[in-house]
């Protein structure tokens, strides 16, 4: 009797084990549906819209930037909550549907002011073009952007960049968020191991000696189209040469200059004997008004913090 009476109990318990085995499994499941379509929607909700083709996240957390020493941009530390940035510099392509979208004319347009270049000038000469502009940078007498709508917009000047920003709901990076996407996480003047001419690699810039002549070599004597050269390690295109890419701010010794607008990373004009200022240290300047046929920028997602 004892037999039969453990066996019997040993049946209900073996019964109950599989009954919570079935309650444990069931609210499992329903918990992982709940965070499948209640979690992800929250998620969706806290984060907005996915991010756009051609962005990069540039992750939140503190940064050291600028160098020890320089003038300009002394080694400091800063913090981000993260944000995203675009990937290349706005492109004629964009630029030019910003202008047939709103009928806008560019300060070089309405005043003929823009600066350009030409093979034969002395070091730091440009010359004034009253027929340049962001669709001609080198005048009506040269080529224009036609065949190159992958090319970087130049041409432009601070107040032109500030139009094209609030119509693309986006805006320009400020100097240390551009310097965080430039390093991309590492210490050193470049964000690239190894000796200086590396840049080369990743940037188009000036590469004879002088501006006087072209003694080298140079398939891309001017602009380049994006993506020519390598990224840098967070995936950022022509951080170096290209362009000079303004930024939002100004720096220390100009920030009470109202007139003045920074800009960064170097140019195709710019080379080892010249300039220089393919870096992540360096903030070059000029006027807010003035359109030089070697600036262009890159842009900044509104409202991205995570």
């Amino acid at each position: 009797q004892s037999h039969c009476g453990y066996g019997q109990g040993l049946s209900q318990r073996r019964k109950r084990r599989v009954m919570w085995k079935f309650i444990y499994t069931g609210t499992f499941i329903a918990c992982c549906l709940w965070c499948a379509l209640f979690g992800c929607k929250q998620a969706e909700e806290k984060t907005g819209q996915k991010i756009p083709e051609g962005f990069v996240k540039i992750p939140a957390g503190e940064y050291e930037l600028g160098a020890k020493g320089h003038y300009v941009n002394p080694h400091h530390k800063t913090k981000t909550n993260g944000f995203y940035i675009s990937e290349t510099e706005i492109t004629n392509k964009q630029f030019e549907k910003f202008v047939k979208a709103t009928g806008y004319k560019t300060i070089a347009e309405k005043y003929h002011n823009a600066m350009t270049f030409k093979v034969g000038l002395d070091e730091f000469e440009w010359y004034n073009d009253s027929t340049a502009n962001w669709r001609y940078p080198f005048g009506t007498s040269n080529e224009g952007i036609a065949s190159k709508m992958d090319h970087p917009v130049t041409c432009i000047c601070f107040l032109d960049i500030q139009k094209y920003c609030a119509w693309a709901k986006v805006r320009l990076p400020t100097l240390d968020e551009w310097e965080i996407a430039c390093r991309a996480g590492t210490k050193g003047k470049h964000f690239f191991q190894g000796d200086s001419t590396r840049v080369t690699e990743y940037g188009n810039i000036w590469l004879s000696r002088r501006h006087s002549e072209v003694n080298v070599p140079d398939e891309h004597l001017f602009t380049s189209p994006v993506k020519t050269f390598r990224p840098n390690p967070w995936g950022l295109y022509d951080m170096y040469g290209n362009c000079f890419e303004f930024c939002a701010d100004r720096a220390g010794p100009y920030k009470q200059k109202k007139n003045l607008a920074c800009a960064r990373g170097g140019s195709w004009w710019c080379s080892k004997n010249s300039c220089n200022f393919f870096n992540s240290v360096d903030i070059g300047r000029c006027d807010r008004f003035a359109s030089f046929s070697n600036q262009g920028f890159r842009v900044v997602l509104l409202d991205r913090a995570y």
